[in-house]
């Protein structure tokens, strides 16, 4: 996706956008220390450039959180691994009525809101995991969406693509 020229960008200024620090939803989280319009950009997501094949090896490192990671798919089939050179973007947790969202453009990875946001807000956006796997009970469970959002899913994965039926041609005689 592109961003429309009339995006803006978190001005700098003496007092910085955003702080890290502790969330409701999960771990740590990413939260607005002033008024921020919408359609800003508030921040790259920034890590290690890795193959998938780098990402099957790494995914499940950590016993005590196996699904976590701070992996973001790029188009290309590339990855980028938060957890190893990341920017605070990586601490933005997922919610299933999203304040902001990614943005690829031109191989990197930017963070916008979607709407105007309010001092003291956590920053969230859909995060849409993509598995190979079934999506079992048992799997959106190790993936469970904690955002409390009326419309929540209760999973950070994305829906199942609906397989398209294939229509029988009928013949009349």
């Amino acid at each position: 996706m592109t961003s429309s020229s009339k995006s803006k960008t978190v001005a700098a200024s003496d007092k910085p956008a955003f702080i890290v620090r502790n969330s409701p939803i999960h771990g740590r989280g990413v939260f607005a220390t002033r008024n921020i319009p919408a359609d800003t950009l508030l921040i790259e997501y920034e890590g290690e450039r890795i193959s998938e094949k780098q990402a099957a090896k790494r995914h499940g490192t950590d016993p005590e959180n196996p699904y976590h990671t701070f992996f973001f798919s790029l188009e290309s089939g590339k990855m980028i691994d938060g957890g190893v050179d990341g920017s605070d973007a990586r601490w933005i947790n997922h919610a299933c009525e999203p304040n902001c969202e990614a943005r690829e453009e031109k191989k990197r990875v930017y963070i916008y809101t979607l709407r105007d946001i309010k001092r003291g807000e956590e920053f969230n956006y859909d995060y849409g995991l993509v598995v190979d796997d079934r999506q079992t009970k048992a799997l959106k469970k190790a993936y469970e969406c904690r955002c409390g959002a009326a419309s929540c899913r209760h999973t950070m994965l994305a829906p199942p693509e609906k397989k398209k039926k294939s229509k029988k041609k009928s013949k009349k005689d």
